[in-house]
């Protein structure tokens, strides 16, 4: 029995050596892994070089989305204050219009109407007229009452204001009442287009009947288009009036169009965003309104240790720097990278390590890495 007892506890120290040394082996070869260390002639002849990471602002991109719009001021529904018939009309929606074409003709016998009361209340108003002055020269030689006097400039002030809202009324719907007499009286009138742009929308058919209320066609003056972003509020403070914007569309995302930022709105959505006006500096007739767009702003970042790129090393789809941890030794990092700037990423440690204070390899990252490789193989 003791000699089975002797045997066990001699396997069970056996175990435990080999499993110490086996620990040992481990962590030593990870440590080998981490890190490699230069001969006083291989650094020599290396271009590794070493120094203090610093701290800077650094601009990063913030990637947002909206969709091109047109200022009320530029769109303008067209409609007839009167009501008619639509008699013709060429419109189709993404027909340009110039400012002053006729776009349709409506009809309608109140039209004749009105041009009817307008020159029966003119040729009234001329008679009128008449009798007021001679009433005027008799009242003032006391030929006649001041009753009567007054009666006369009262019904000749009414005619007055009577014929001109009928000629308010005229210029409404489109005609001119210093042209109009009794030989060219029409049942017809025309509707011009106020804008130059092109038509987004027609809502009425020929021989259909129009009510005051009713939208006949939607007019888009494209000129002075703007782009519409959506902000979430986290980002807010990163942009400002004035800041420019780089635009782009899924179809072609290498054009680029330059946009400003014109006012950055005040109301937050239930999603917490925001609406951000720009304006393009230059008009491009492929932007429509209602074409949904992506956009790019460079913000800058509070200061932040940056390293130049020369000093970075992307191994088995991690980052890493190096440290220097003794003369011509460097141990691998991981880190974390974020913006990168004019030859510079700024980057912070993945396991919440301190930076300063600590000397990095800035140029040469990839040498170090080679010799680790090259290390690991023999």
């Amino acid at each position: 029995m003791k000699k089975y007892i002797t045997i066990i506890i001699a396997y069970i120290m056996l175990t435990a050596c080999g499993s110490k040394q086996t620990n040992t082996e481990t962590t030593t070869e990870t440590l080998s892994e981490a890190t490699v260390e230069f001969t006083e002639a291989q650094f020599k002849n290396s271009e590794i070089k070493t120094g203090k990471i610093e701290q800077r602002s650094i601009s990063s991109l913030l990637k947002v989305n909206g969709k091109i719009e047109v200022p009320p001021q530029n769109m303008v529904s067209v409609s007839v204050p009167m009501g008619g018939y639509l008699k013709s009309t060429k419109l189709l929606e993404g027909m340009h219009v110039s400012v002053g074409e006729v776009i349709a003709t409506m009809e309608d016998q109140q039209y004749i109407q009105l041009q009817q009361d307008y020159l029966t209340a003119k040729a009234h108003l001329s008679s009128t007229e008449k009798e007021f002055n001679r009433q005027k020269e008799l009242n003032q030689s006391k030929a006649s009452s001041d009753k009567l006097f007054e009666s006369t400039q009262a019904e000749y002030i009414s005619q007055k204001i009577l014929v001109k809202s009928l000629s308010e009324k005229l210029k409404l719907i489109g005609i001119n009442p210093d042209n109009l007499n009794e030989n060219n009286i029409s049942r017809n009138i025309n509707i011009y287009s106020p804008i130059n742009g092109f038509v987004s929308q027609v809502k009425m058919n020929i021989g259909k009947y129009a009510a005051p209320t009713d939208i006949l066609f939607e007019l888009v003056n494209p000129a002075d288009i703007h782009l519409a972003l959506t902000v979430f509020e986290k980002d807010l403070d990163k942009l400002s009036i004035g800041q420019k914007i780089f635009a782009y569309n899924n179809t072609n995302p290498a054009k680029k169009y330059i946009c400003e930022i014109l006012l950055i709105g005040k109301d937050i959505s239930p999603e917490r965003a925001v609406t951000v006006h720009c304006h393009f500096e230059q008009y491009d007739k492929s932007l429509i309104p209602g074409m949904y767009m992506n956009a790019e702003v460079e913000v800058s970042t509070n200061k932040a240790f940056v390293i130049p790129n020369d000093g970075l090393v992307r191994f088995e789809g991690k980052q890493y720097v190096y440290i220097e941890v003794d003369k011509r030794k460097f141990e691998m990092q991981e880190i974390n990278t974020q913006n990168t700037e004019n030859g510079y990423t700024q980057i912070t440690f993945a396991d919440n390590s301190e930076m300063s204070g600590k000397t990095f390899v800035i140029r040469g990252a990839y040498t170090i890495l080679m010799k680790m490789k090259n290390t690991e193989e023999e």
